[in-house]
């Protein structure tokens, strides 16, 4: 008789894929490691996932809920002002790379681990690579949105989402190599969200 998968088997795999890949890159996890750390057999384990990418694939997607949810709530306080949801947006991204545990945009990180691989899979559905991609274009769209609600379509718009994103931009790469430990990566944070609130009130 075929053993059955027990409830939660799938979600036990996905959380210790996601911090072993968020801690060491995806390349570098290999899944008879994933298989010891979530404490259960092969066969299940291909059972839920048939591959690594599908498991990179539900990382990544995780990972990407988990973001919206904490920029949601951050913009929960602008209410239908685009000035105060892009400064929101800024100061939740200074605020998730101050974190201690923060090592990085897991999407940036796996684009930078493969940044050959095509968008597709082999089936036609989105790769790893693609939901990273998705995931960023997204954001910078959510972006754009707002800069024209802010100021009207055009240059000026353009000019403005531009700016907010390389904010975010900034952000997640100087987190990558700051201490976060030490008083500069509070006054990059800060200044990014300065900049920000500039920006917005300028335009």
């Amino acid at each position: 008789m075929a053993r059955m998968a027990a409830a939660g088997t799938r979600e036990r795999i996905l959380d210790a894929a996601s911090t072993l890949f968020y801690r060491h890159g995806v390349r570098a996890v290999g899944m008879n490691r994933i298989i010891s750390e979530a404490g259960t057999g092969k066969n299940l384990l291909y059972t839920h996932f048939s591959h690594k990418a599908d498991l990179a694939s539900a990382y990544l997607e995780r990972v990407a809920a988990q973001r919206a949810a904490a920029l949601k709530h951050a913009r929960r306080g602008a209410g239908d002002d685009p000035r105060a949801a892009l400064v929101a947006i800024v100061e939740e991204t200074a605020k998730t790379v101050r974190e201690n545990d923060f090592r990085g945009c897991a999407f940036r990180m796996y684009l930078a681990e493969f940044p050959d691989e095509p968008a597709q899979d082999s089936t036609g559905g989105l790769s790893p690579a693609g939901v990273a991609r998705r995931v960023l274009l997204a954001a910078r769209s959510e972006i754009d949105v707002l800069a024209a609600r802010a100021v009207g379509s055009g240059p000026d718009a353009e000019q403005l989402a531009e700016q907010v994103w390389l904010l975010v931009d900034g952000l997640y790469q100087q987190a990558a190599y700051r201490d976060r430990t030490d008083d500069g990566a509070d006054r990059g944070a800060a200044a990014a969200v300065t900049l920000a609130k500039a920006l917005v009130d300028g335009a």
